[in-house]
């Protein structure tokens, strides 16, 4: 806790939200060629993301991201003899809510793969249950390396043959945002904050690894709780510690307002965190002037592989901004949606047994997303590396510094 699709001439598109009775699920799926064969009628590309609660930002962003996937595939009629049909499931940013939603996506034979999660914490409770019944997962924003290769990175193991990601890991990202904190910014007392989840803890301890490394101390190591919101205690340990920087393993809820304690406290040095807080939010919540954050590739609006993507989810008015992850989310949905393609040519029939040859499809697929090149290891992993370090400044995020990481 990252365009192959030709533009063409599009029919006008129609995202149809219908909030199903009694559950947490967004159904979509216009776009529909009037000229598309659909008699053999709809397939399911499932979404597991926190679509209500703090991170909602991220999870709706990605939702639509992936219906945007859905429409235009419809009205290229990519998968022959079918309409998709986008199902968004709520996690709420919870394991347990979140493998319920995943069992109700596992239930329903039409589905073709689910694009999520957004936490790595909800991922090891959803993984599993998907698994099971070889559904393709692929996720545009789990980020901590067990996920793919389990516990021991230096005696990798694949976990789940169906599960994918877009986007680079922890194990990259934190030696990446440590290289920037220490050996460019000049960074050498640092202090490190968790909220102890999955993703927090992993992350910090990578970035903590590296630190090290190029010769920073850790001066102080402290835990908060996800829903804290005094953190005057912590705080004033932190500053007996007399730190140049504080590196904060987490998400921006409670990031944000971390920031601001600790400036209000005197405190007035960097903070630094990874893609979980990367969000207009960490601003709005206290997230102050010099703080920085990595995030997974390029800034997306000045990717010009992300152009048609951002042209087109402008253009579908969505509530919602695509945020951190919908362009992610939009290149995790079209290797799905190629697959299914691939997997059952011009004149297949879905059945639910195609699922391991589709798994097959998604592992070998490649292609030129918005994201830029789009590919998976013998892992699932990612085989792009791009990351980028993000300031705030004048209230706002801007990218300091782009490359390619090495672990």
């Amino acid at each position: 806790m990252s365009s192959r699709v030709a533009r063409l001439a599009v029919a006008p598109a129609v995202l149809l939200l219908l909030a199903a009775c009694g559950t947490n699920k967004t159904e979509a799926g216009g776009g529909n060629a009037a000229s598309c064969d659909t008699s053999k009628g709809n397939l399911v590309v499932g979404v597991v993301a926190p679509l209500t609660g703090s991170v909602s930002a991220v999870g709706l962003g990605i939702q639509n991201a992936t219906a945007l996937a859905v429409d235009e595939a419809n009205s290229k009629c990519a998968v022959k003899g079918y309409k998709l049909v986008m199902v968004g499931e709520d996690d709420q940013a919870t394991p347990q809510v979140g493998a319920h939603a995943a069992s109700k996506l596992a239930a329903d034979d039409t589905v073709i793969g689910v694009v999520g999660t957004y936490n790595s914490s909800v991922a090891q409770a959803v993984q599993p249950i998907l698994a099971a019944k070889k559904i393709p997962q692929v996720s545009p924003a789990n980020t901590n390396p067990s996920l793919t290769v389990g516990d021991n990175t230096a005696a990798p193991k694949r976990q789940f043959d169906s599960y994918f990601r877009v986007c680079a890991t922890d194990n990259f990202q934190g030696p990446y945002a440590a290289d920037y904190l220490v050996a460019k910014a000049g960074k050498k007392k640092i202090a490190i904050v968790t909220d102890g989840k999955t993703y927090g803890k992993g992350l910090a301890e990578e970035f903590t690894k590296r630190a090290t490394k190029d010769g920073a101390t850790i001066v102080d190591t402290e835990q908060v709780g996800e829903k804290d919101s005094d953190f005057s205690g912590v705080l004033a340990k932190v500053k007996r510690a007399k730190p140049d920087a504080i590196y904060y393993g987490g998400e921006y809820p409670v990031a944000g307002p971390l920031s601001k304690q600790a400036q209000d406290l005197g405190l007035t040095v960097a903070l630094m965190g990874g893609d979980g807080i990367f969000d207009k939010k960490f601003v709005d919540l206290g997230g102050k002037e010099g703080d920085l954050a990595t995030s997974v590739g390029a800034p997306t609006d000045q990717l010009q592989s992300a152009q048609d993507f951002v042209k087109a989810y402008t253009a579908k008015a969505y509530k919602d901004p695509y945020a951190a992850y919908g362009a992610f989310a939009y290149d995790a949905a079209n290797a799905i949606i190629a697959s299914t393609a691939k997997t059952l040519g011009d004149n297949g029939t879905w059945a639910a047994s195609m699922r391991g040859a589709l798994v097959k499809n998604i592992g070998s697929y490649t292609a030129s997303g918005a994201t830029g090149p789009v590919g998976f290891d013998q892992y699932g992993d990612s085989t792009n590396k791009v990351l980028t370090v993000y300031q705030v400044s004048g209230g706002d995020w801007k990218a300091a510094q782009t490359g390619t990481a090495t672990s």
